[in-house]
């Protein structure tokens, strides 16, 4: 049973706390590119030779029940080295939704997913408080290569 999607369009500009960094301070985004079922957006006010870069795309594969739908919210943030100061590097992140549309009657399984994950990242325990900071328990298994 296909899903029926409720499709939103995000403004052109992500601001008013939209996104926030590990300080917990906004960071503005400006669309710079709209192609078939991909969207990049840029930091405003970003270094040229430094981007900083949010991108969202979405690739559906298969027919009927075995329709599925991988959704990605990507960011990518290039900045000089700690080691030498000179050399650019890039860090990234991202979360991937791989869900069978086809096969789904609603979004519910979908949505629980996704909030396990955001708070195994982003919560400590039976925390209701979001850390920004990377200290969450997932977070810190990430940030630290532990399990």
């Amino acid at each position: 049973m296909l899903i029926l999607q409720k499709t939103s369009m995000l403004s052109n500009t992500l601001v008013t706390n939209e996104i926030k960094n590990s300080a917990g301070t906004e960071v503005e985004f400006s669309r710079q590119e709209s192609v078939g079922r991909k969207t990049v957006f840029a930091q405003v006010g970003e270094v040229p030779s430094l981007q900083h870069r949010l991108t969202i795309s979405h690739q559906e594969s298969g027919v009927g029940m075995k329709l599925r739908r991988r959704s990605m919210v990507r960011f990518d943030k290039t900045t000089l080295s700690g080691v030498d100061t000179v050399t650019p590097i890039t860090t990234s992140a991202y979360i991937v939704l791989d869900h069978p549309i086809g096969a789904s009657s609603s979004n519910a399984e979908a949505a629980n997913v996704i909030a396990e994950l955001l708070s195994f990242c982003a919560s400590l325990g039976a925390s209701t408080t979001i850390l920004y900071d990377g200290t969450g328990n997932g977070a810190v298994t990430l940030l630290t290569g532990g399990l």
